[in-house]
């Protein structure tokens, strides 16, 4: 059987990404938990070299802990669309030059016209989340969630990819849902909606007190 090992305490949040992070806090910190960001320490970001998310979040959990001397967490996530053979998947954020996210969401409409892909186009996000700590022991959760592609995009909340992606069941797309719509836990700990969520309460029940 696995130990899993407690979290508490101050955690790096191995991201540069200000809405990766916000989501972060709002999930960690009403359980105690205080994250300072990779970015507010200064580390420098590591070459993203797998083939993975989870592999991806690893590297870049473990060089904010190695670095900081601290747990640290980190999320690789991303948009995979079925009518593109799952791109942009862990390539979702250089899709986007200069986190230019509208112009990401433009390509997916323009690639998927080119194929005559047939609508609606099906889609899912994927979140996997990794503890790293100095002493090298890691700790990594996954979550997804699916839905249809949304052309135009609506919506201005959240970031990244949220303004195209309908998640199965809901009128609203994550764009136009506040952050509690999309990312809130559940009371009866029933699944939580999005992938960062989702991933977030298997964390939760292995690594939290």
């Amino acid at each position: 059987m696995t130990q899993h090992r407690k979290l508490s305490g101050l955690v790096v949040a191995a991201t540069h990404n200000k809405g990766k992070l916000a989501e972060l806090k709002d999930l960690l910190e009403p359980k105690g938990i205080e994250l300072v960001s990779a970015g507010a320490l200064g580390l420098p970001e590591p070459e993203e070299t797998g083939d993975t998310f989870v592999a991806n979040a690893l590297i870049k959990a473990r060089a904010a802990a190695e670095t900081a001397q601290l747990p640290a967490l980190s999320d690789d996530s991303g948009l995979c669309v079925a009518g593109l053979d799952g791109a942009p998947g862990i390539y979702s954020a250089r899709w986007a030059p200069d986190g230019n996210f509208a112009a990401a969401m433009a390509r997916i409409e323009a690639e998927l016209k080119a194929r005559g892909a047939v609508g609606p186009w099906r889609g899912w996000f994927v979140s996997a989340l990794a503890i790293a700590w100095p002493d090298g022991h890691v700790e990594t959760f996954e979550g997804r969630v699916d839905g249809d592609l949304v052309f135009p995009p609506r919506g201005t909340r959240g970031f990244g990819y949220d303004p195209c992606f309908l998640p199965d069941g809901y009128t609203l797309t994550f764009g136009e849902m506040t952050a509690e719509e999309k990312h809130g836990l559940p009371a009866d700990g029933s699944l939580a909606l999005s992938h960062r969520a989702r991933a977030f309460q298997a964390l939760a029940r292995a690594c939290l007190p």
